[in-house]
């Protein structure tokens, strides 16, 4: 299915006495810096706020509305459940759960899933089988993890300090030992790293591409020699497929395009479309660690999320999607670089599918957020990956007609942030 705006803009409810930063600043925690713009509703890849503007999304929730918003199919999903029954908690199973399981296992090389609320979540329950199965089948030495700078693995405490972002780790006092980082894309490093700590490593994790660090993809060499050296030193390759899954790419997951198994797969975000959702995917070998009592999670594995789930992969992973996501790509891509030749505002244009990061030239450097914000004065919703590169995630079924529209929006927004 294919997003096409509606006819008309939809109604709109009244605007709230103060605006969205106003009320956000009164209310909530100081954690975020949101734009002053309060969604009142959306339909496809489009959202209106609640003064009646429509923007067009090219940032998806952050690669999670893939499907873009309020898919009929989704709805029907969700709503034929809400009409059963919303939670049972893990000590009873449900079909949803076991359907949305059953569906993973049969689409990648799972034979095992865990289900989980979020992308946190599902890898900090791959970290922590890690080092169970480590422990079990090594020796008590076998807990170091490789990760690497500029990582984002989530927000949990150990997530976030086997993130590459010490900005994102300090200030919370002592942080979990056995951690390092190295470079991204460094294969000798790798190399060095094994050779040096051989026995002591329990897992590698990576993403395939670094969605918060600037979209940067890595190269099939490095992740190959990842998965040498996990051979070698019986270590696990853990993938975080977080951003990367469920269609982003242009396959269902990015390991399938690089020919090479991780041992442990983790997905979220565009799983559910908006519903909050996580899983952690391995072998069955490697799950029985993961015995009764050693983890869980009160919500993981929700009726309504899994049904949810079901849908949205049922959807996405269909040829003809993945196919278009490969298409609209390259229509992007194009797009892109025929702004960058008529402004040369761009250093590099990195993509892998509908994740794209557009990193600004030294004269421009820092200046991302001021695009997101002249975007979105234009009515483009877009996205910053760093302080340098513009990122755009738009929905997998996002039209042709919407992507060049939205491509007129984002070099008018860059004509008007840097005055050119």
């Amino acid at each position: 299915m294919t997003i096409t705006p509606p006819a008309a803009p939809p109604s709109t409810s009244s605007a709230p006495p103060a605006s969205a930063q106003q009320l956000f600043n009164r209310v909530m925690t100081p954690t975020y810096a949101p734009m002053d713009i309060m969604p009142a509703r959306a339909q496809g890849s489009r959202l209106w706020d609640t003064a009646g503007t429509e923007y067009l999304d090219f940032a998806g929730g952050i690669a999670v509305s893939a499907l873009g918003h309020a898919h009929p199919e989704l709805i029907a999903a969700l709503t034929t459940q809400a009409k059963k029954f919303w939670h049972v908690s893990n000590i009873l199973t449900n079909q949803p759960a076991l359907q949305l399981a059953q569906m993973l296992c049969d689409a990648t090389f799972a034979e095992r899933v865990f289900l989980a609320n979020s992308g946190a979540e599902a890898n900090e329950a791959a970290l922590k089988l890690a080092r169970r199965y480590a422990l079990e089948h090594s020796s008590q030495d076998k807990i170091e993890i490789l990760a690497f700078d500029n990582a984002f693995h989530g927000r949990t405490f150990f997530t976030v300090c086997v993130g590459g972002k010490a900005q994102y780790s300090d200030g919370f006092g002592p942080k979990p030992a056995g951690i390092s980082h190295l470079p991204f894309n460094d294969c000798q490093a790798v190399r060095e790293f094994f050779q040096q700590h051989q026995h002591k490593i329990c897992a590698v994790i990576l993403e395939p591409c670094q969605g918060e660090g600037g979209v940067t993809l890595a190269t099939p060499a490095f992740i190959e020699a990842i998965r040498a050296g996990c051979d070698q030193y019986n270590a696990l390759m853990i993938l975080d497929e977080i951003q990367t899954g469920v269609g982003r790419s242009g396959a269902l997951f990015a390991y399938q395009k690089f020919g090479v198994v991780p041992d442990i797969l983790t997905a979220a975000k565009a799983l559910g479309c908006g519903i909050p959702i996580g899983a952690m995917l391995t072998t069955e070998k490697i799950a029985a660690s993961l015995s009764v009592g050693s983890h869980g999670s009160t919500f993981g594995g929700n009726p309504l999320t899994c049904a949810v789930a079901c849908k949205a992969l049922e959807l996405i992973n269909h040829p003809a999607l993945l196919h278009g996501v490969n298409a609209k790509s390259a229509q992007l891509i194009a797009g892109l670089q025929a702004i960058n030749k008529n402004h040369q505002v761009f250093t590099d244009i990195r993509a892998m599918g509908l994740l794209i990061g557009c990193e600004l030239t030294a004269q421009y450097g820092g200046r991302a957020r001021e695009v997101l914000i002249a975007c979105s004065q234009l009515g483009l919703l877009t996205l910053v990956a760093g302080a340098d590169v513009i990122r755009l995630c738009p929905p997998l079924n996002i039209s042709q007609q919407d992507i060049a529209t939205g491509l007129n929006k984002l070099e008018q927004g860059i004509i008007q942030a840097f005055g050119l």
